[in-house]
């Protein structure tokens, strides 16, 4: 994995890949490059069995501004007054959001600083998020007419119908520990604790069979868009198949043996 300009990749001995923002003049905006640069890492990621667990992180004062908006006016000077490249834009970004959900392996925000707009729904994409005390979020787009439809998507799939529907209609910042009250992130630490906090989430997530993790991560997102029933009925089967996984018997053996499991990822 090389780094760009824009998109930073370390990958340690514990198979933390850490990708950090780096567009900070640009306040880390999903220009198109960056979405570009993010797509393709994410499904780089997601095969490489090297990888274990994804952190998503950023230099600067905003972890990510959203949409490049002088790139998208920039869009506006075609006889179609922008549309095809709107339409564009749009389409990348959201397979970028589904990217990540879709991503086998699991990927947690690190946030300092704003998350706005379009940096908003790439914390809410994500599996997990730590944040920084001086961390904040919000959908600002009702401030210059532009309805934040696609961050509500994954918004409102992360927090109650009520407490995303404030954050879309007023666009107002959401301070971290509010953020954390209402389910748009895990938890909250002192700035200076954030990298060592989410690096240790990172590695006890990364000591589990990579199998298993994405087992589950698949199942989660499956199911929660089923009636119950059919959950249940589509929960059972991946349990079924999960326990005949050779990890699965390992894992339960070495529980009964009181030993430490040996993982083979499959």
């Amino acid at each position: 994995m090389q780094d760009s300009d824009i998109l930073l990749r370390d990958l340690n001995d514990d198979g933390i890949l850490r990708l950090t923002l780096n567009d900070v003049k640009r306040r880390n905006a999903l220009s198109e490059a960056m979405l570009t640069e993010l797509g393709a890492t994410v499904a780089e990621a997601g095969a490489n069995p090297a990888v274990r667990v994804v952190i998503l992180a950023a230099n600067g004062p905003a972890f990510c501004a959203g949409h490049d908006l002088k790139e998208m006016t920039a869009g506006r000077a075609a006889p179609d007054r922008g549309r095809a490249y709107f339409t564009k834009v749009m389409t990348m970004c959201s397979g970028v959001m589904q990217g990540i959900v879709n991503c086998p392996k699991p990927v947690i925000a690190e946030v300092t600083g704003i998350a706005t707009a379009a940096g908003c729904q790439l914390v809410a994409s994500c599996d997990l998020a730590v944040a920084a005390e001086t961390a904040q979020f919000s959908t600002p787009g009702v401030h210059i007419g532009l309805f934040c439809s696609t961050p509500m998507v994954a918004l409102s799939r992360n927090v109650a119908g009520k407490h995303a529907m404030e954050m879309l209609l007023t666009g107002d910042m959401t301070p971290a520990a509010r953020a954390a009250e209402i389910g748009l992130v895990n938890r909250v630490v002192a700035g200076d604790a954030l990298q060592e906090a989410t690096l240790e989430m990172a590695r006890k997530i990364a000591s589990k069979s990579s199998m298993t993790l994405a087992t589950g991560k698949r199942a989660f997102y499956a199911q929660r868009e089923m009636p119950l029933a059919e959950a249940y009925d589509y929960a059972s089967n991946v349990m079924v198949e999960n326990m005949l996984a050779r990890d699965a018997e390992e894992g339960i053996g070495a529980f009964i043996e009181k030993r430490a499991p040996q993982w083979q990822d499959q």
